[in-house]
């Protein structure tokens, strides 16, 4: 590192005002014991996400129940209340296994995942005892097979094959299996008949619910299935795409019949639900990137409960057995993820669980305002503007670029964007074209030949932070994590002038390596997102930052943990090496032991911080 890179270094005060920030731990992925009184989630308050099982009360402290080693994803607690199933990213690779716990921390041992290739993506317990139902990819292809476990022997059946299923319901005969299955935008529910291996779409393209399914639950006496799936613009109905709820009856073998959306709206997409026993159903919608809860009838769709929330964003929950609380995952600006009881059917306050971690010091955090602006064709983009204390003008900004590039930036917990803020910077974190949360079409914006053109929302939002005052030509930073780091190298490419400083985060630099070096059913499922790595590879070449990095003239940090088996670790190593040869003024931070995501509190402490002290010194 030269002289000219060193940063210049921040205070005492702003460096532990960001260690509070990026050093808060957080709970999330809950879900509840069948008896009610006892939660298993993860938690990275021991440094590392962790498997922690706690009472309700928490008249003792929490009990870790994963190994020292494992770098803990999700759990789930078995119906029968005898087994946890977590998964853990080894290493942080995304090449995750299947592990088992009993409650009380004995018999823990590898259920699937062996080897290292493979992949192992959560399904579900199903309704036979110690039964696990789960997706495995092998590593050496695109596809990847449903797989029942039994967990105590660890015996194995092939439910479903042939492409990449995605499970998301099993039968309670074990005799149907319902999978998600098709490449990012054009994912459809199939029903698929173990005995025979026959796989049918639940829905038909162009029918009711027909544009895309992400969700598939088999309804409670097995006689019909309910998706979350996209809407189609239907006679005399407002146009929408928004997702919503559907219901397909099956006939006795099992066919499906016509869909019928029953529950939807116009001004918000359905993230999740859960349908109930008393006939209704839990909503749970993304309104504007806030969470919404609402229990509806499920015949009628009409409104019984609108559920109010104490943080705004759930990115998870659980539902207690007898279906009237909601163990919820929450999250706001001052908030890190963390666990709370909201009962669904009463006028009952939210209570907070005791074994979620501590808060940082709300002092130290902004709440950002969210904020409209539109592209140069008019259409409506939208973001979150992050303003340190004491600014009433023009400041120095970064725009931060989420990842996805499906992603939604909502007014969630960011420690980075807040660390920024922290050492003086303004903040603008946009939704671009092609985000989520947005209805399908907006989501589809930037696919395939369309991304090029999408890149120009990157200087309608420039030009609105300049013209509303927000931000200062010339001291403009970009920054963004995976897509978002892409996005970021793109800004700076196209666009060198506008931007006085770049960090990426685990970034593409070239689409074509990606597509080489990435996990084969990553590669198979981002085709229609980027392009066919084989036909469109002159099409990939030309928005690949890599091809016109000579024309990158603001310094660059490019940061990147080493087993990112997602987007390679070399797609930061190879721009790193041209711009070094070029002359150009970068650094790359390799962060030891990290994967896709940073999780690691003292690699997420360094991050923070590093890239603080990069737009600190640049901007």
């Amino acid at each position: 590192m030269t002289d000219a890179l060193r940063t210049a270094g921040l205070s005492t005060e702003v460096r532990l005002a960001i260690a509070e920030i990026a050093g808060a731990a957080g709970a999330w992925c809950p879900t509840l014991a069948p008896t009610g009184d006892r939660v298993a989630y993860v938690s990275d308050r021991s440094g590392l996400p962790r498997l922690e099982v706690s009472t309700l009360d928490q008249q003792t402290p929490p009990a870790v129940l994963s190994g020292p080693e494992e770098e803990v994803v999700s759990v789930a607690w078995s119906p029968d209340g005898e087994w946890l199933a977590y998964l853990v990213s080894p290493g942080g690779s995304i090449c995750a296994q299947l592990w088992a716990v009993r409650p009380d921390g004995t018999e823990r041992h590898l259920v699937a995942g062996e080897d290292p290739r493979s992949t192992v993506f959560a399904g579900g317990w199903t309704a036979g005892a110690g039964h696990y139902v789960c997706s495995i990819a092998p590593g050496d292809g695109p596809g990847a097979d449903v797989v029942l476990v039994d967990v105590a022997s660890g015996a194995r059946r092939t439910l479903a094959t042939g492409g990449f299923l995605s499970v998301t319901a099993v039968a309670a005969d074990e005799r149907t299996v319902l999978a998600r299955r098709g490449p990012r935008g054009h994912r459809h529910i199939v029903l698929v008949d173990v005995a025979s291996g026959v796989q049918r779409r639940v829905i038909p393209l162009g029918a009711a619910g027909g544009t895309s399914s992400e969700d598939g639950r088999f309804a409670l006496d097995g006689r019909a299935v309910y998706l979350r799936a996209g809407l189609p613009r239907q006679p005399g109905v407002p146009r929408s795409d928004r997702a919503g709820l559907v219901r397909v009856p099956l006939s006795e073998d099992r066919v499906p019949g016509p869909g019928e959306v029953l529950i939807a709206r116009p001004d918000a997409d359905l993230d999740a639900y859960a349908v109930r026993a008393d006939g209704t159903v839990v909503c749970v919608w993304n309104a504007d990137g806030v969470t919404e809860v609402e229990v509806r009838d499920l015949a009628e769709g009409s409104l019984r409960r609108a559920v109010p929330l104490p943080q705004p964003v759930m990115p998870g929950w659980s539902l207690s057995a007898d279906g009237r609380t909601l163990l919820a995952e929450l999250t706001g600006p001052l908030s890190p993820r963390s666990l709370w009881l909201v009962p669904l059917d009463d006028e009952g306050e939210p209570v907070a669980l005791p074994s979620t971690p501590r808060r940082p010091d709300p002092h130290l955090l902004v709440t950002p305002e969210h904020r409209r602006y539109r592209a140069h064709d008019g259409t409506q983009l939208d973001g979150w503007l992050y303003v340190p204390p004491g600014v009433h003008g023009g400041n120095r900004t970064v725009i931060s670029f989420h990842g996805g590039p499906e992603g939604q930036e909502r007014s969630d917990f960011h420690p980075v964007a807040q660390s920024l803020v922290a050492a003086g910077l303004t903040v603008f974190a946009p939704n671009v074209r092609g985000s989520g949360g947005h209805g399908a079409a907006f989501m589809a914006a930037d696919d395939l030949g369309a991304r090029e053109a999408s890149f120009d929302d990157v200087v309608a939002t420039v030009e609105h932070l300049v013209e509303s005052g927000v931000a200062l030509s010339g001291q403009i930073g970009a920054h963004g994590w995976s897509y978002g780091g892409y996005l970021t190298l793109v800004a700076l490419t196209r666009w060198p002038d506008l931007f006085a400083a770049g960090a990426t985060l685990a970034g593409m630099s070239d689409l074509r390596t990606f597509f080489a070096g990435t996990e084969p059913w990553m590669a198979a499922a981002s085709v229609t997102e980027y392009g066919d790595p084989v036909t469109d590879r002159d099409m990939l070449a030309a928005i690949s930052p890599m091809t016109m990095l000579d024309r990158l003239s603001a310094p660059v940090l490019l940061t990147h943990g080493d087993r990112d088996t997602n987007v390679p670790v070399l797609e930061s190593i190879q721009a790193h090496q041209e711009l070094t040869a070029l002359g150009a003024p970068a650094e790359l931070l390799l962060l030891k032991g990290e994967g896709h995501t940073i999780v690691g509190r003292e690699n997420l402490l360094h991050l923070s911080e590093r890239v603080a002290e990069w737009f600190d010194r640049w901007l």
